[in-house]
């Protein structure tokens, strides 16, 4: 027994000292709940207010305004433009400029004398916390308005009207029955796609150093930069082949309208994946052991997914944790991807996105080259 026991206790002093010595996974281990907490308690947020919105005013009259102030001191909707039209209003949104709109109609202010009012209401429906936020706020700002209105011509007339003087018509754009899933389908894919590219490529320099293999690739007159384009080629077309399926699937089984053009999407979702395996390459060139890989890539993956607008809207998030998510690629994509896959908008909204992903892809496999030559010195 005592045996026994002196046996397990160097075993475990063993592991400790171990564990000890590894200083960047043990860093690592202790930071990640401190990560995870902060992430819930400040970024998370599934409530989203101060929702960007256009206003197209027709009336421009001290109703009309009374009705905008109404929205803008409710704390839900943010007016951050005023354009001509509802074509303006519609073209806003597309483009990303706003979440919402209002439009409201010429002579505005006789209508709601006339208790005949009626105010559209537009949404974003690519984008499901703004629509289940929007929607009920809308509702429930015109209703409290017109409660008012009521009150004021009850105060005035001496007497009640029938039915409330303003009505709103709320119209959700792209997403008309506010089915999850046309949501959910093109960002998992995005997701996905990311996870396949990661684990892909995350592993491939530190385990030919492990494995004995690197040695081998030193003799050759291979350079650094051929040396990651070629681990990144095959893992490409395997990495479109997982994009496929999973898209095959969320059109075909799951019925999910794709709205856009396909060649579009497809180049883009190329470049996507370019940019996910340099990461991928970079995070295997900085490793020094599998392990550290695997923790390097979880963390990003958790990233990705609470910080990049997949599961949670950005809008509410802090300026630091809205930093960290544009530094990964599928913040970017995940913008594209509803664009083109919901919204059916093509390269002229989305050039912004399409430019950072480029410059994310190229700046990834340069920093991997450099850093495995540096390894390799």
């Amino acid at each position: 027994m005592q045996r026994s026991i002196k046996r397990l206790g160097t075993l475990i002093r063993k592991e400790t000292i171990q564990l000890l010595r590894d200083r960047p996974t043990l860093m690592m281990m202790l930071s990640l709940p401190i990560v995870v907490l902060f992430l819930f308690a400040y970024a998370v947020s599934l409530t989203v207010d101060h929702i960007p919105t256009a206003v197209a005013d027709a009336s421009m009259d001290a109703r009309s305004n009374a009705f905008i102030h109404a929205m803008s001191i409710s704390g839900f909707f943010d007016i951050e433009m005023y354009v001509q039209s509802e074509s303006d209003v519609i073209r806003a949104i597309d483009e990303g400029r706003a979440r919402a709109g209002v439009v409201i109609p010429p002579d505005f202010a006789a209508q709601v004398e006339r208790g005949e009012a009626q105010v559209l209401l537009l949404l974003d429906g690519s984008d499901s916390f703004t629509v289940q936020s929007g929607y009920g706020a809308a509702l429930a700002i015109c209703q409290a308005h017109a409660m008012e209105l009521m009150t004021e011509k009850v105060a005035r007339q001496g007497y009640e009207t029938a039915s409330p003087p303003i009505t709103s018509s709320i119209r959700v754009r792209y997403n008309a029955a506010m089915d999850d899933m046309i949501f959910v389908v093109p960002a998992l894919a995005a997701v996905i796609v990311q996870f396949v590219a990661l684990n892909l490529t995350a592993m491939c320099v530190v385990r030919e150093r492990e494995t004995g293999t690197l040695e081998q690739l030193l003799v050759t007159p291979a350079r650094p930069m051929e040396l990651m384009v070629g681990k990144l080629v095959p893992n490409v077309v395997l990495t479109i082949i997982a994009m496929l399926i999973v898209l095959v699937l969320g059109v075909f089984w799951f019925g999910v309208p794709f709205q856009g053009d396909w060649w579009l999407f497809a180049w883009l979702c190329l470049l996507f994946i370019v940019s996910a395996l340099g990461l991928g390459l970079l995070i295997s060139a900085v490793a020094q052991t599998q392990r550290q890989a695997q923790q390097m890539t979880s963390v990003l993956l958790m990233l990705g997914t609470l910080l990049t607008g997949f599961l949670y809207p950005r809008e509410p998030m802090p300026p630091v944790a809205l930093a960290v998510g544009n530094m990964l690629p599928l913040t970017y994509f995940m913008r594209i991807v509803r664009g083109i896959f919901t919204k059916g908008v093509g390269l002229t909204f989305l050039w912004n996105d399409v430019v950072a992903l480029a410059i994310y892809g190229v700046g990834a496999m340069v920093l991997a080259s450099v850093t495995f030559k540096k390894r390799l010195d």
